[in-house]
């Protein structure tokens, strides 16, 4: 039996439209959990699959309302309000230094900037960690909210992203440090 009284934690799911392709959002009773991108079929069964098995938790599409603010939220980030999202989140998924890393991003680089990994580095305490950094953000399991995608190479090259580099484009076009795309 857990704190709420559950045996087995429940996992709340749901798949949302977005301007990038359907996104399932994940939450439990402590926060938001999980975002997936590319979230049609097969993703979203493995992903649902991973969460159940890493988090010990029974997925159940979203009935008690968890996930209402988050939605709203990501609803009003991409109709281009700019959004500090500060939802409670669960950082079950992350730990160590990709946690400390992952919190800083979250606070530390607001909507409409930009950061180094160098910096980012420096910044939790790890000078020269630029690849670790690059590493937790591959091991975002919260990318939009916690901003991977405002993360870039020192010389201005975009770097990697789990979503693809199109999806980085267009987040950081939408936040309006690139311009947007023609087509």
């Amino acid at each position: 039996m857990n704190e709420y009284g559950e045996s087995r934690p429940t996992l709340e799911w749901a798949v949302v439209p977005s301007d990038l392709g359907p996104l399932l959002l994940a939450a439990t009773r402590r926060g938001l959990v999980s975002v997936v991108f590319h979230a049609r079929g097969p993703v979203r069964e493995r992903a649902l699959g991973r969460l159940a098995d890493r988090l010990d938790a029974e997925p159940v599409a979203s009935a008690s309302g968890l996930l209402a603010e988050p939605i709203r939220r990501l609803s009003a980030y991409f109709a281009g309000e700019p959004m500090e999202f500060g939802l409670p989140l669960d950082w079950s998924l992350s730990s160590g230094f990709h946690e400390r890393v992952l919190r800083e991003l979250a606070v530390g680089v607001p909507y409409g900037t930009v950061v180094g990994y160098g910096e980012l580095a420096e910044r939790v305490g790890r000078p020269g960690g630029a690849q670790a950094v690059g590493a937790a953000m591959g091991s975002n399991p919260l990318p939009v909210v916690v901003p991977c995608h405002r993360v870039v190479e020192s010389d201005g090259g975009l770097g990697g992203f789990s979503g693809g580099l199109e999806t980085k484009r267009r987040l950081l076009a939408l936040e309006g440090v690139l311009p947007a795309p023609l087509f």
